[in-house]
């Protein structure tokens, strides 16, 4: 840990706020056309109905809201998953339910022709629940119980099951194939203001839900003997940890596809940074996941300009290194 006082963690989320408020400017600004500060601020004040105001409101604010909103649903899930699981490579994406999510999604684009947003909503919730109870169930089999490596494993068995019958279905209907295949990489790209929309009020009650328990997270983590001897109720806590994670991931895939990595590099460096205790891991992690992913995204409008890389892409960049490095240091440097 390397901030301890109270004072220094406040000053860390301040400015950790005021950097992602800075990359949400830098997203409306920069990109393959080119406009600036006052561009961006008559779009509001002075609009003109120029490309380059038409640009601003319909493209760029809403790109740099759910690149935001995204990131923090999908860091704070990663942190969740990691208390409850006990496990360091714990994330939607590691533990399939991203996977999940994005199978049904595209199930029923491909088989059924739905084009509705609300229904995508639904059934990306429907997807990472069905992902997370089997992941659950699997990694629960066995006489050791649930354990952290049994997790993982089971994780990369769903995982891989669903991004297999996802390009089987892609297959079998290749006319929905470029209608999803971006899609299915994770980007924030062309995704419009309503998508956010329709399942902000799901990802918002996961974060409020998430800053609620943050008591019951650090009593959690000191272990479920010790959690019981305090009369924490483990049961109930792991479902609403489940029902939390899967409003969060859920609602993430829904708007921008399955993006990977950004929750399992988060929870970690939150944690370096300020310690253990959930009060500041958890909104903090939201806030740093929010600057990963508007980060990733600005990268991604420049390496290959003027095409654009899907900001999945770019978080899988980022986050393998880091996934390598905990993976090689193994399950007891929580």
């Amino acid at each position: 840990m390397l901030v301890k006082s109270t004072s220094f963690k406040w000053a860390v989320f301040i400015g950790a706020v005021i950097l992602m408020l800075l990359l949400m400017c830098a997203s409306v600004i920069f990109g393959y056309t080119d406009t600036s500060w006052k561009t961006a601020i008559d779009a509001y004040t002075n609009y003109n109905g120029s490309n380059e105001h038409i640009i601003i409101q319909t493209v760029r604010v809403p790109r740099a809201l759910i690149a935001a909103a995204v990131g923090a649903s999908l860091a704070i899930a990663g942190t969740l998953m990691q208390t409850l699981t006990k496990n360091p490579l714990a994330s939607p994406g590691i533990f399939g339910i991203n996977a999940g999510a994005g199978f049904v999604v595209v199930a029923a684009i491909t088989l059924f022709k739905v084009t509705d947003l609300q229904a995508f909503n639904g059934l990306a919730f429907l997807g990472a629940a069905v992902a997370a109870f089997c992941v659950y169930g699997i990694g629960s089999f066995g006489r050791e119980g649930l354990t952290p490596m049994k997790l993982t494993l089971a994780g990369a068995a769903i995982s891989a099951m669903f991004s297999s019958f996802t390009q089987g279905l892609l297959v079998i209907n290749e006319a929905a194939l470029e209608q999803v295949l971006f899609w299915l990489a994770g980007s924030v790209q062309g995704r419009k203001l309503e998508t956010l929309g329709a399942v902000l009020p799901y990802i918002g009650i996961g974060w409020v839900g998430a800053v609620l328990i943050t008591g019951k997270l650090n009593i959690l983590s000191m272990g479920e003997d010790v959690a019981k001897g305090l009369g924490l109720h483990i049961g109930l806590v792991k479902m609403t940890i489940g029902i939390l994670v899967i409003l969060l991931a859920g609602g993430s895939v829904a708007v921008a596809g399955p993006i990977g990595f950004v929750g399992i590099v988060i929870p970690h460096i939150t944690r370096t940074i300020i310690g253990i205790d959930h009060r500041w891991v958890i909104p903090l992690s939201g806030i740093l996941g929010a600057v990963l992913l508007l980060a990733a995204d600005i990268g991604a409008r420049y390496l290959l300009m003027p095409s654009e890389v899907p900001v999945g892409v770019m978080t899988a960049i980022i986050g393998t290194p880091f996934f390598i490095y905990i993976a090689r240091r193994g399950f007891n440097g929580r």
